[in-house]
């Protein structure tokens, strides 16, 4: 008796340890590549915000290392992420009754390029964007920019990360 109960339990602990290898928390399952590149998005919008560019690919790279077990690489990655800052625009949102705004919107669009090397049926290029907004009466430099970017990059990379390898 305790014979057959102690290999149930063998079985079940064998078979927990065995389906854990297929799924992780971030919903990206088994990923074919074992490596990923990110080349550096280029600031093409016309209103220019120095480091925006630098920043965001870094966020990119943070984003898809620390969610996978990919590795980085220079060149000839499995995954590739590449693109441009297409649009970094200030908008008033909303106005006071003597014609001021009372909120302005920071709206950031990039455009991505994704090319799996291994599944070519899952490259995409697609534009992402998101925004922040902040009182009308604030400029927007400093620590009030650098949350602004935080949140935006926060979103468009998971974003990105959500639509070429969680599949969500």
């Amino acid at each position: 008796m305790k014979t057959a109960q102690k290999i149930i339990i063998v079985f079940l602990i064998a078979l927990s340890v065995n389906s854990c290898g297929v799924y992780n928390f971030t919903g990206t399952g088994k990923i074919d590549a074992e490596t990923f590149q990110v080349n550096f998005f280029q600031n093409n919008a016309d209103l220019i915000e120095p480091g925006i560019d630098r920043r965001f690919t870094l966020r990119l790279q943070d984003l898809i290392q620390n969610q996978t077990n990919l590795s980085l690489t220079n060149e000839g990655g499995d995954l590739i992420y590449e693109g441009e800052i297409v649009d970094y625009r200030i908008a008033p949102m909303t106005a006071t009754a003597d014609q001021r705004a009372a909120q302005n919107r920071l709206t950031i669009r990039i455009n991505v390029r994704f090319i799996n090397t291994k599944k070519e049926e899952e490259n995409f290029e697609k534009p992402f964007s998101f925004f922040y907004d902040y009182p009308g009466e604030q400029q927007l430099v400093g620590a009030l920019l650098n949350t602004a970017l935080d949140e935006i990059y926060e979103r468009i990379t998971q974003d990105i990360f959500n639509q070429s390898l969680a599949k969500w």
